[in-house]
């Protein structure tokens, strides 16, 4: 049947062509369909006949139902619907014919004098109407939208036009990145770009993307993270930096990853891990107020509240909140750990210390219950590379993590700026990447030559936007925030 309107529409546009009238793109439109209905939506229809407004709209035909000698059209202008009204005396036969002939999809030209029905709904009394543009394709049935998910997702094109709701997660997307900058640039951060395509993949422990350049010979690994070029600008004298861009990491695919995300990254001189956590506090609060007009959002059924402060607790606290079964003493126990983990299906635990043990037992046991937003701090400094060991007890890392929905959106530290240190911490990385940890990080001469030259006292954290949009859209899964996710090909094994 797809096959049989397919070709239907694709006789019309060989007609159009014939008649040269195949795509046009002369027809200027005076008004959108959004600034219609605001500028002009509370009108009575008197007001309306008394200063008649001349406008041309352009639009998709959503809609069109022949009432007697008229029909009436719905266009979708930029996610916003207008109705057409069209008759044979305001057309003429040979306009009103041809209106007749197109199809839901199509999109069109209209001229005409606004109007409201008897109905009090706001339209354009035609008197000229374009075919712009032909669709070949048919829409979804009805064009209530596309059932199967991963069709949603592969023809994005569609269900945008289609639905309404998913347009929206897109537009609050957006919104979100806009209030991100703000919030930046109103603190006089600067805004950078920093490489895509980088020697090595540093800045976070994860399996790279390779990729080869031509002119100079050279394989290439898309970023992991931005973290490190960031960093050597404040070297280079820019005291607050943040970027918004894509990471990639070549790893699994699941409700909340994607191969290529958009992360934000952002670091200040002479700040540490206690302003970091303060000043995302005082981000996601501002969001969440600007977005929803109080300090509350429900995702997935579960009200979170973003007022300040957020909570915190360390790993072994949240473990012994969520499990009382398990004693404080038994947290601080290898053997018990390593025997437990074994339990949960972690079998290679041989190398990692206490502190390893405790934060992966948390991500086992306990990860999954910080629904309310929640600042994890005392991170073992063995998982954390980059971040400063506390000066009162160099096994922890000045971090935090900040958690909502049972899910990572922050991380955040005071970053190590001792040469020597990060030296020592690559060289132990680079041991372990060469005996098969594939996520440990490399060793950095170029990093280590700029903490070299003096890296000032900072912090620096970092948030999935994705993650993030996926929380205020109350969207289950990550695909449905990223406009165009990866999915496999289609006909692929």
């Amino acid at each position: 049947m797809t096959d049989d309107l397919h070709a239907i529409r694709r006789h019309k546009l060989d007609l159009l062509r014939a008649r040269g009238d195949a795509y046009p793109n002369d027809f200027k439109p005076t008004h959108s369909a959004d600034a219609l209905h605001k500028a002009h939506g509370d009108k009575n229809r008197e007001s309306l006949a008394d200063q008649p407004l001349l406008t041309a709209i352009a639009g998709r035909i959503m809609l069109r139902r022949q009432m007697g000698k008229a029909i009436f059209v719905t266009v979708q202008d930029d996610g916003t619907r207008m109705q057409i009204y069209a008759t044979r005396d305001g057309l003429g036969e040979e306009g009103f014919s041809a209106l007749m002939e197109w199809d839901i999809g199509d999109i069109i030209g209209c001229e005409g004098t606004l109007f409201k029905t008897k109905m009090g709904e706001l339209t354009v009394r035609a008197s000229a109407l374009r075919l712009l543009v032909k669709s070949l394709q048919p829409p979804p049935e009805k064009f209530h939208g596309i059932a199967a998910a991963e069709m949603r997702y592969r023809r994005r094109y569609v269900s945008l036009t289609a639905n309404s709701d998913e347009r929206d997660v897109f537009v609050m997307r957006s919104g979100i990145i806009r209030h991100i900058r703000d919030f930046f640039h109103a603190r006089d951060y600067l805004e950078a770009e920093t490489p895509i395509l980088q020697p090595i993949p540093g800045g976070a422990a994860a399996s790279p993307f390779v990729t080869h350049c031509n002119a100079l010979n050279t394989d290439f690994y898309l970023r992991i993270a931005q973290e490190l070029y960031i960093k050597r600008l404040l070297v280079g004298g820019f005291n607050r930096v943040f970027e918004i861009n894509r990471n990639f990491r070549n790893e699994g695919i699941s409700t909340r990853h994607n191969p290529e995300f958009t992360m934000l990254e952002f670091n200040a001189a002479y700040h540490d891990c206690e302003d970091f956590m303060q000043i995302t506090e005082e981000l996601l609060h501002g969001l969440v107020v600007q977005l929803t007009g109080n300090e509350t959002i429900t995702y997935q059924g579960q009200t979170l509240d973003f007022k300040r402060p957020f909570a915190r607790l360390s790993p072994v606290e949240a473990v012994l909140r969520e499990h009382p079964e398990i004693s404080e003493e038994q947290l601080h126990d290898e053997v018990f750990l390593r025997s437990r983990l074994a339990s949960e299906g972690e079998v290679d635990t041989a190398k990692l210390s206490l502190g390893e043990l405790q934060l992966l037992l948390f991500e086992y046991l306990a990860e999954f219950s910080l629904i309310q937003p929640t600042f994890l701090v005392n991170y073992p400094a063995a998982a954390s590379p980059l971040a400063r060991r506390r000066s009162d007890n160099s096994d922890i890392a000045e971090r935090f993590e900040m958690f909502a929905a049972g899910r990572e959106l922050v991380n955040g530290f005071s970053e190590l700026n001792d040469p020597d240190v990060q030296a020592e911490i690559f060289r132990q990385q680079a041991a372990k990447k060469s005996a098969g940890d594939e996520e440990a990080m490399h060793y950095d001469d170029d990093y280590i030559l700029a903490l070299q030259y003096g890296l000032p006292p900072n912090a620096g954290g970092g948030i999935g936007i994705d993650r993030l949009a996926m929380l205020l859209s109350d969207s289950p899964s990550i695909r449905d925030v990223i406009l165009f996710p990866q999915l496999r090909p289609v006909g692929g094994e």
